[in-house]
């Protein structure tokens, strides 16, 4: 559990962003993509520190987590993404390490 709480997903972005979560990612099925390093990292290349969801009581469907992430390569940077959305998409390795699915 992480030691800090955050009220909206702009908030967490926000902070994560002051504290070095420069890069931003997008999942692709068997990677994390982060485009603006034209750089790819797979499911053992990176590490999630920090896993922040937010639930919209008024419609479910709009719930969203954030990722803060950090490879080996020395990059942190965030990924944000709405629950399941991905859970058929992606490969095995990459739902594990995500939790998704």
């Amino acid at each position: 559990m992480s030691k800090y709480n955050y009220d909206t997903v702009v908030e967490a972005l926000d902070d994560l962003r002051k504290r070095g979560y420069t890069e931003g990612f997008s999942l692709r099925p068997y990677c994390l993509e982060c485009p603006q390093l034209q750089l790819e990292l797979g499911a053992r290349e990176f590490k999630i520190d920090e896993v922040h969801r937010f639930e919209d009581a008024s419609s479910p469907d709009d719930s969203s987590v954030v990722y803060a992430i950090s490879s080996d390569r020395g990059m942190k940077g965030v990924l944000v993404d709405a629950y399941g959305t991905y859970a058929d998409s992606v490969t095995s390795e990459m739902a594990y390490k995500l939790k998704i699915g």
